[in-house]
């Protein structure tokens, strides 16, 4: 008897517990959309990712004219320029695909790019929902926009306008 008396109270208490910890949901797209510096650094890393993927574009047709050519004379060259030309159409792939890892690869310009350019903003967004916990005694603040396994959520414990209005631009 005391211990089903002790198990319920322990049960008791955890509920308690568990429903005194107070939690909030973001959407973090929904968040970006509606900050205009997001919409520009978006645009801006478009254009840039255009630009380099041109250059890209470019050495690598380069690559394939070069290749074209040599399929062409290949019955007029001698091994020594057949050699010499596959050599240069070889360096001319290998230096696209340099270029290309350079500008998109894991830790390439663009990716660096769009660090510098989106730190700041998400530092914004960051110390926003930060000041936002801090003030409402929000224990866990969920993104529902990266959170896969959330099927439904109340819209009451959505402060994903609260942010946007703490950030100046208001919903």
């Amino acid at each position: 008897m005391k211990k089903l008396f002790l198990i319920s109270c322990l049960l008791v208490v955890c509920a308690w517990m568990a429903d005194a910890q107070k939690y909030a949901l973001i959407d973090m797209e929904y968040i970006l959309k509606n900050i205009p510096a997001y919409e520009m650094t978006n645009e801006q890393l478009s254009q840039v990712s255009k630009k380099w993927q041109n250059e890209v574009d470019a050495l690598q047709q380069e690559a394939q004219n070069m290749y074209k050519t040599y399929q062409s004379d290949l019955v007029f060259l001698s091994a020594e320029m057949k050699t010499k030309r596959e050599e240069e159409i070889v360096k001319k792939e290998q230096e696209a695909q340099d270029l290309k890892r350079k500008y998109f690869g894991a830790d390439g310009e663009l990716y660096k790019k769009r660090e510098s350019l989106m730190k700041p903003i998400q530092d914004e967004i960051y110390n926003a929902v930060k000041e936002i916990s801090e003030d409402k005694g929000y224990q866990l603040v969920i993104d529902r926009a990266s959170a896969m396994s959330i099927i439904f959520a109340s819209p009451k414990i959505d402060i994903s306008n609260e942010v946007l209005v703490k950030l100046g631009y208001s919903k």
